[in-house]
């Protein structure tokens, strides 16, 4: 299943839906396009054996997110609190913005 990029941005909130992580909300901190995938904050965690190194001198485990697919993602709408699809609206200035298929509420911030 292919999903847009330009539906999820850094800083959405967003509810995985599949995995170990199903049911809980998280906010995306990277987008990778070409990958189809996102980052979410404290969601997906892996372990991850690290070297020592200057910014980590005793090495050891380290816990890091890992990515998680596109297709396994859904935006959280603001206004309305639940999970939505989200679809793309064109303003007079020509510029398309992001809304909530359920409420209809605006996603992008400005």
């Amino acid at each position: 299943m292919t999903i847009s990029v330009k539906k999820v941005k850094k800083g959405d909130t967003v509810m995985v839906l599949h995995g170990k992580d199903a049911g809980r909300r998280g906010k995306v901190l990277r987008v990778f396009p070409r990958e189809q995938k996102v980052i979410i904050e404290n969601l997906n965690i892996v372990k991850r054996h690290t070297r020592p190194s200057t910014a980590n001198p005793q090495g050891g485990i380290v816990d890091k997110p890992a990515p998680v697919a596109l297709g396994k993602v859904m935006v959280v709408c603001s206004k309305c609190n639940k999970p939505t699809r989200v679809g793309m609206e064109l303003q007079e200035s020509g510029k398309s913005v992001r809304v909530c298929k359920k409420c209809g509420a605006k996603l992008d911030k400005k």
